[in-house]
């Protein structure tokens, strides 16, 4: 198994600089990862250095709280595409999750997801935050809203992603929509132990780690 074919390289660090940046993009194109995920400010810098290859980008929308208005987000999602994104990975409102007013969480979910049309959508469910029943319920309305993906985790969090949370999911979603794995993958072991369970792709600021 060829672990850089599922991997986002990935820094969403506040003190990112340009350079680290760029260095980010060569890295994910010597190692032929599938994309880099960067904050909505370098996704113009990040196109640009990745024009030549074949690694797609992702950029992060309502991070890593997602208590933005939708509003926001939608523009951010918007911006980041017109900039050049592949793929958006979106956090939810977590508090709607934990009031179970799914309907607004599959809601605002949906209205993205149009608006962003047929780029890849992620959606962060922070599962750190949620308990058993709310994992499920937020898989659920990822279905229900047409995400490509249910997203563990933003990495800030107080954990990432685990084993049981994303056999949890799988077992919600089965093969109706992908799974991303991310927050504290650092190793390969671990790493391989995400896709036998059924994860697409990985999420990790250690990916060269991962293939070295």
């Amino acid at each position: 198994m060829q672990l850089n074919a599922y991997i986002d390289h990935t820094i969403l660090k506040p003190t990112a600089t340009q350079a680290d940046i760029a260095q980010l993009c060569q890295e994910a194109i010597a190692h032929g990862f599938y994309a880099v995920c960067v904050n909505g400010c370098w996704v113009d810098l990040a196109k640009k250095l990745l024009s030549k290859s074949e690694v797609k980008l992702a950029a992060v929308v309502g991070f890593p709280l997602g208590a933005m208005h939708t509003d926001v987000k939608v523009f951010e999602a918007l911006k980041a595409v017109s900039d050049g994104a592949d793929e958006i990975d979106m956090v939810i409102n977590i508090a709607w999750a934990k009031q179970a007013d799914w309907q607004a969480v599959t809601q605002e979910i949906d209205t993205i997801k149009k608006a962003i049309g047929e780029k890849i959508l992620k959606v962060i469910i922070e599962t750190c935050y949620l308990t058993d029943a709310e994992i499920i319920s937020a898989a659920k309305a990822c279905l229900e809203a047409k995400a490509d993906f249910v997203k563990t985790s933003t990495g800030f969090g107080t954990k990432g992603a685990t084993l049981e949370d994303v056999k949890r999911i799988k077992d919600t979603i089965g093969n109706r929509a992908q799974i991303k794995a991310s927050g504290g993958i650092k190793d390969k072991e671990t790493a391989l132990k995400f896709l036998s369970l059924g994860v697409s792709r990985l999420g990790t600021s250690s990916g060269v780690d991962l293939v070295q």
